[in-house]
């Protein structure tokens, strides 16, 4: 099937309106927030499920490549058609179909934005407990996608442990349910296999999500030091106490310096490293909760706490946390975020081992991150037009994730792996653990038409090309890949 036929029979599916398919439309679509793009043939704007059925069927019986994407704020390039086909963009697809909150869930469409979700329900006093820094842009169907994660995601867990029940659409057409509002159903764990399979299995069209209780009270306060490692000292002895604050989060000089002078969120510039804490639950309990927390950060090293004392100074200390990569701007028009985690014991030899690596590869190097996990959100500045600085940006990064891996970490913690770490797959699994999970997803995905070559590492006898090699060499187009 050529394009003029393929535009066609979308036409004849979505209508005019809802296909874009002349190359000034489509360049938006080539671009997540990875390092990685590539130009789709055409983009599709369903409006519920039953178009998304359609065109499944008719994609699988010409071997079309079909990539759900929800905001395009992901970082790993999950979203990106890397040899062309069909980007489906879920953005009209954004209903909130059904408010249970005595039964605690809530039903929405994919394209729902994770921000709009917690304010539509909150007159109803609950709210969606994962917050990626995105979520004013990022939507529940690539949350689910990547089982994204957040601040808060340390004591109320990630994405995945707030899916309850999934609609999906899968390779063919076929539309399968999987869960529901009980939350302990029997068989399979089905939902928990396709949250975090970037779309591999086949595409979300609606969600069941598990909503919780607003606090009744909630406290944050930031802990300055003057060094990274009695920051991480700090972080590993409260978590060794067997305290679980809401939210745990690291900020070292560089990324404070640039958080202050792009939007002067309260952030002390002399400090080597902040904590941003916050506490939540019974308005009783959190004042002996707050004392033990900043008894062990004195005893850590920090020379000063400061204290939201009112929502407005919370909102401000959180909008720092949550725009930071704007403020890398001012250093430099690009950057490249990982997300490697490590043990919390292991935080202060890795962080030194980063910024060595940065040193190496002449590469400014601002870290924030989920200092309570352990997961890492090392930002690589650079100017993309510098001669041969996107290479050293990615063995720079690679590196990054080694180190993670070699001190009994992983890859990813919330990012996903997508085309970004997909041959570092290899490093943490066998591969007789990765035939096995190809296996799983074959009998989803048989013909690998939905988010192909992605999350497993690329095969190239079979003409497969990794990030890497689309980088520093011309990529595929679409021609070759299916046509």
């Amino acid at each position: 099937m050529d394009k003029a036929q393929l535009v066609k029979e979308l036409i004849k599916i979505f209508g005019e309106d809802s296909v874009l398919h002349h190359v000034e439309d489509l360049m938006v679509y080539e671009y997540d927030f990875s390092i990685d793009s590539n130009r789709p043939e055409a983009v599709v704007l369903p409006r519920n499920t039953d178009q998304i059925s359609q065109l499944m069927d008719l994609c699988e019986k010409n071997k079309i490549p079909v990539v759900p994407r929800g905001a395009g704020t992901g970082l790993s390039g999950g979203s990106i058609a890397v040899r062309g086909g069909i980007v489906v963009s879920l953005a009209r697809m954004k209903k909130l179909v059904k408010h249970e909150p005595k039964n605690r869930y809530t039903v929405v469409e994919p394209g729902m934005v994770n921000f709009d979700l917690s304010n539509e329900i909150a007159s109803t006093g609950y709210f969606f407990a994962p917050d990626p820094a995105s979520q004013r842009a990022s939507t529940i169907g690539g949350n689910i996608a990547l089982n994204a994660g957040g601040p808060h995601c340390l004591a109320h867990g990630s994405t995945t442990n707030h899916i309850l029940g999934l609609e999906l659409v899968l390779p063919g057409g076929e539309v399968v349910k999987t869960g529901g509002a009980a939350p302990d159903r029997p068989g399979y764990d089905l939902t928990g296999f396709i949250v975090g399979s970037e779309g591999t299995l086949g595409i979300v069209t609606e969600a069941t999500v598990k909503i919780m209780k607003i606090p009744e009270a909630v406290q944050t306060f930031l802990a300055l030091f003057h060094t990274i490692d009695e920051a991480c000292e700090a972080v590993a002895q409260v978590i060794g106490a067997g305290i679980v604050p809401a939210a745990l989060e690291m900020l070292d000089k560089v990324m404070i310096e640039m958080i202050e002078r792009a939007m002067n969120a309260g952030y002390p510039p002399d400090a080597g490293a902040v904590l941003l804490i916050e506490i939540d639950g019974l308005k009783e309990e959190l004042g002996d909760l707050q004392d033990t927390i900043i008894d062990i950060c004195r005893r850590t090293g920090a020379f000063d706490v400061k204290y939201a004392t009112s929502e407005e100074e919370r909102q401000k200390l959180w909008k720092g946390r949550k725009s930071a990569a704007g403020a890398l701007g001012q250093v430099a028009p690009n950057f490249y975020l990982h997300d490697g985690v490590v043990p919390r014991t292991k935080l202060p030899e890795v962080m030194h081992k980063v910024m060595e690596i940065g040193r190496e590869y002449n590469l400014v190097v601002a870290n924030i991150f989920h200092a309570g996990d352990g997961n890492l959100h090392p930002s690589l500045l650079f100017d993309a037009r510098e001669p041969g600085v996107i290479e050293r940006v990615i063995e720079a990064g690679e590196k990054i994730l080694k180190l993670c891996v070699d001190v009994g970490g992983t890859i990813t913690g919330e990012h996903g792996i997508g085309t970004e770490k997909q041959e570092y797959m290899t490093w943490i699994f066998s591969e007789a653990d990765l035939e096995t999970m190809r296996k799983v997803k074959d009998v989803f995905n048989p013909n690998d038409t939905a988010n192909p070559w992605k999350v497993f590492p690329t095969r190239q006898s079979c003409g497969e090309v990794s990030l890497k090699m689309r980088i520093l060499k011309s990529k595929p187009g679409m021609e070759e890949a299916w046509i």
